[in-house]
């Protein structure tokens, strides 16, 4: 598992965004940074990039290297910052994990998938489009349905609040641990634990 993996974090930029259930990815590259004790620099592919070694492996040498990654632009522009700078660096589709938000999951829920349709994530389809693929690796952290009649694109730009902010901070932990045991373990592994736990 030498190989470099990539790691982006959907959201948008600014202070504006940055507690809101639409950031959620961002949030979770943001404690693997501060773990690694990495720094974001932006990156001649327009985005802000960590380079880290992630975790410990077995017998206690360092984890696999990872580009932890957040556009500077906002969410529906992902794609093109994250196409250039795979290519930039080398890292192939199938080493390639992104971190985003999920309406269609139930609040604080984690799942791991490979491919699939982007369920109307403008930040999905950007990546789809500026890979040329849908088949990359992703977390998907469930915020759930807006109430009522509310609009989505509205509920997702909302900041959590009271017991709900709470338990997102707990949710961002856990999905950064899902991140180490993809790049530790190998995704299948990773998958199988986190749909079995």
């Amino acid at each position: 598992m030498g190989e470099k993996w990539l790691v982006m974090g959907l959201g948008n930029p600014g202070d504006r965004y940055a507690r809101t259930r639409h950031n959620v990815g961002q949030m979770v590259v943001d404690v693997l940074a501060h773990r690694a004790q990495a720094r974001f620099q932006r990156h001649r592919s327009r985005a802000h990039v960590a380079t880290a070694r992630i975790g410990t492996l077995p017998g206690g040498a360092p984890g696999p290297q990872v580009l932890l990654a957040k556009s500077s632009g906002y969410m529906n522009l992902s794609g093109e910052p994250l196409a250039a700078l795979a290519r930039a660096e080398g890292v192939d589709v199938d080493r390639i994990l992104i971190v985003h938000d999920e309406l269609d999951l139930p609040p604080h829920e984690l799942r791991l998938k490979i491919g699939g349709g982007e369920g109307g994530h403008n930040g999905l389809k950007s990546i789809s489009q500026h890979l040329g693929t849908r088949d990359y690796a992703r977390l998907r952290i469930g915020i759930g349905r807006p109430p009522g009649q509310m609009d989505p694109a509205d509920f997702v730009l909302r900041e959590w609040r009271g017991s709900d902010a709470e338990e997102a901070l707990v949710t961002v932990v856990e999905a950064a641990d899902v991140v180490e045991s993809v790049l530790i373990k190998g995704f299948g592994q990773a998958q199988m634990e986190l749909h079995t736990s």
